[in-house]
This record gives structure tokens, sequence and C-alpha cells, in this order.
């Protein structure tokens, strides 16, 4: 099953990553910590709520401007 993964810099230091198709979140100290502990977490997640995506997930990006 391919799923995404946002992953963020923590402010207090390491990573923070985000399942947005099943809202799983953990964190780690390195990116690959933080990929690994997802795919656990999301793996923990699907064996007591399975689901069935149909089409792969879009992922993009855009800027916004500020003021």
């Amino acid at each position: 099953m391919l799923l995404s993964a946002v992953i963020t810099e923590a402010e207090e230091g390491g990573f923070v990553a985000l399942n947005p198709e099943t809202g799983t979140t953990t964190q780690g100290e390195s990116l690959e910590e933080a990929m690994e502990n997802l795919k656990e977490a999301t793996s923990l997640y699907l064996q007591e709520f399975p689901m069935k995506i149909q089409t792969p997930p879009v992922l993009t990006t855009f800027e916004v401007s500020h003021a």
C-alpha cells in the first residue's frame, strides 16, 4: 500500500512524521528514525482499522504570500 508522509523539523529538535491518510503521527531524532517510527505506527493503526485506498494520493506544494 502506497501512503504519504509529511516530515517536519520539530522545534525541540528531531523530526515529526505524519501520515495524512490515517492521521498517525510520530517522531524521531533523525529523519530515518521518524520514517521507521511512522511505518510502524501506521502499520499498527491499519491492523486495528483496515482501510482501502482506491487511488494513490496526490502530493503537491503551493506558495502563499504573507504580509
